[in-house]
């Protein structure tokens, strides 16, 4: 098992910016990708931004150039920077941790952290 812990969330103007930061404990030796997704109210839950072992990093198109993703030191922490927040922005974040475990591949999630953006 994989445990996630949030947070950095809360309530910022539009153009402001903010840090979520993530940390992984438990069976973490086969994570092999990082990264976080969100969900708006009656929307599906979409990939954010994402960290591979090897720093690899993909971003949905409607957040390149404003939000960052990067792991920490010791590698079981990912941080999202969020620049230039906007209104749509809003929704809870939850942080995500894939994992290999023979053929099979399996997802992780923390509890979720609120972002809303006010305008």
């Amino acid at each position: 098992q994989v445990q996630l812990v949030e947070s950095g969330g809360g309530l910022v103007q539009a153009g402001g910016s903010l840090r979520l930061s993530c940390a992984a404990s438990g069976n973490i030796f086969s994570v092999f990708a990082m990264g976080w997704y969100r969900q708006a109210p009656g929307e599906q839950r979409e990939l954010v931004a994402l960290i591979t072992r090897d720093d690899s990093t993909n971003y949905a198109d409607s957040v390149k150039g404003r939000f960052t993703i990067s792991r920490g030191n010791a590698k079981n922490t990912v941080y999202l920077q969020m620049n230039s927040l906007k209104p749509e922005d809003t929704a809870v974040y939850y942080c995500n941790a894939k994992r290999h475990m023979g053929s099979l591949e399996f997802d992780y999630w923390g509890q979720g952290t609120q972002l809303t953006v006010s305008s």
